[in-house]
């Protein structure tokens, strides 16, 4: 069976992107129901699949996460990986989305729980908002601060791949992928057509579909005021190709194969990418002051291709 894809709610299980695209296993209320509950529904995903990848929002309350970690501890499990990407929540919904449509290829646990980190990178995720005074995801000037309470004010915000923040005008832009996306909408208390009409266009964006606004958004975003959108790869096979060009290594501490520097089931990183042995004094005639400036400089594995 394909490694399971669960989310913390059903708001993040976006509609299948193609006829691949393997439904999402659903963990909801993580903070509110009993924890055998909890813990025999996880057991059951494990079974039927071997292991389990869960997607989780930065914006979910604290208390889920640590639930989370709370049932991998009573289960004693390597096969449950943690992800808590730094997105907003329909960017969050959209990497649990293309791990689903990876979970049905011939990609090994490892390689498909580690494409989580990489695929981050290839996600331009935003919203346009009606007010930034209680937004703290995106750093906002004292100027945009004053300005937000200005009526009928509307500022458009990249939180990522690099924040942007600009208040809504005839030449608003914001700057995009360089590469063929789709895009995604999920529309809040907010009426407007920029998104639509103005962003996606000038972004290119191959295909563009509505859905529903994530509950924990306003939340991450500060107002319920908002038009959420997200860029995205979607076509599978340029996924595939994607994760199966970087190199693959073999996790040294749980054996799975892995990309990048880390693995996300068991969080070892490779000896290589650890911090080596502190110099021995007597291992050569150097002082210790030349052995600080003449010692190895430590090196990383690039994450992306």
């Amino acid at each position: 069976m394909p490694t399971a894809i669960a989310v913390t709610g059903a708001d993040l299980a976006l509609p299948a992107q193609d006829e691949r695209t393997l439904p999402a296993a659903v963990l909801p209320d993580l903070d509110r129901r009993p924890l055998d509950q909890v813990l025999a529904e996880v057991q059951v995903l494990l079974d039927q699949h071997g292991q389990l990848v869960v997607v989780c929002s930065g914006a979910a309350p604290a208390a889920v996460y640590r639930r989370l970690h709370t049932v991998r501890s009573l289960l004693e499990s390597d096969r449950i990986a943690l992800f808590r990407p730094e997105l907003p929540p329909l960017g969050v919904a959209v990497l649990a989305r293309q791990l689903r449509q990876l979970a049905s290829c011939d990609l090994s646990p490892g390689v498909l729980a580690s494409a989580g980190r990489l695929l981050t990178h290839y996600i331009h995720a935003g919203a346009l908002l009606g007010s930034v005074a209680r937004l703290d995801r995106v750093p906002v000037t004292l100027k945009a601060h004053a300005k937000s309470w200005m009526p009928g004010s509307q500022f458009a915000v990249l939180a990522h791949p690099q924040p942007q923040l600009v208040r809504l005008g005839p030449d608003a832009t914001l700057a995009g992928p360089e590469f063929a996306t789709r895009m995604v909408v999920a529309k809040g208390q907010l009426t407007s057509d920029w998104v639509t009409g103005t962003l996606a266009p000038a972004w290119q964006a191959q295909g563009l579909r509505e859905v529903p606004l994530p509950a924990e958004s306003a939340r991450w975003w500060g107002t319920g005021k908002l038009i959420e959108f997200c860029a995205h790869l979607g076509d599978l096979s340029v996924l595939y190709q994607l994760v199966t060009s970087v190199r693959q290594t073999v996790c040294h501490w749980c054996g799975l194969d892995v990309i990048g520097d880390l693995c996300v089931f068991c969080s070892a990183t490779p000896p290589d990418a650890e911090d080596p042995p502190p110099p021995d004094p007597a291992a050569d005639g150097r002082g210790p002051h030349q052995r600080l400036t003449e010692g190895p400089a430590r090196t990383r594995r690039a994450l992306t291709p």
